[in-house]
């Protein structure tokens, strides 16, 4: 699935997101709106893992929700 997609389904995709990614919180992911950029920088802060790695989990998550 192409972001634009999961950006137009936001509120649909935040459970799908909140699963994978737990430790980000309900606001978080109301302030990214369907941003990627933000959701990566959000997935650095919270996992203290490489913007490399947030990008590769990310990149994972969208090709699962095909």
């Amino acid at each position: 699935m192409n972001w634009d997609r999961i950006q137009g389904n936001w509120k649909q995709m935040k459970g799908a997101l909140k699963e994978r990614w737990g430790k980000l919180t309900e606001d978080e992911f109301d302030q990214m709106a369907g941003k990627r950029d933000q959701l990566v920088g959000k997935i650095q802060e919270r996992y203290g893992c490489a913007k490399d790695d947030a990008e590769s989990q990310v990149r994972e998550w969208e090709n699962r929700q095909q």
